[in-house]
């Protein structure tokens, strides 16, 4: 009994500050073992990749979250577009303008057409469907 006592006790005191310093990140959360534990969240929205999925971090402002809209209008944001078509788009170019603007195009093509989703800032600036005057 006391030598497995004493395996336990140089196991903590061997590992025990190893563990102590120990943390992990876990996009838009990071959890630090020092008797404490810290949490980071991030409040800006999050932005649409060039694969078409919304990265970066999560909005979690309750405001933001209540205001979601309900229909494609302008000045909506890139991942609210994206959850309101319900699908990834077909292209997403994403450029910095001459006034460091982030500047993005969204690319949609469906059977009815293209349709091209202009962003400035991660706000819908301007709907854009070839073909039709």
């Amino acid at each position: 009994m006391i030598n497995r006592t004493c395996r336990l006790l140089a196991a903590l005191l061997v590992g025990g500050p190893l563990l102590a310093a120990c943390s992990v990140d876990m996009g838009g959360f990071a959890f630090v073992n020092d008797q404490t534990a810290s949490v980071r969240i991030s409040t800006s929205e999050a932005l649409l990749d060039a694969d078409g999925s919304c990265g970066g971090d999560a909005n979690l402002d309750p405001a933001s979250l209540r205001n979601r809209p309900s229909a494609i209008a302008v000045g909506i944001s890139e991942c609210d577009l994206v959850r309101l078509k319900r699908d990834k788009p077909t292209d997403v170019l994403i450029g910095e303008s001459g006034r460091g603007q982030r500047e993005v195009q969204v690319l949609y093509s469906e059977p009815g057409g293209r349709e091209i989703y202009l962003f400035t800032d991660n706000k819908l600036t301007r709907i854009v469907m070839p073909g039709q005057g």
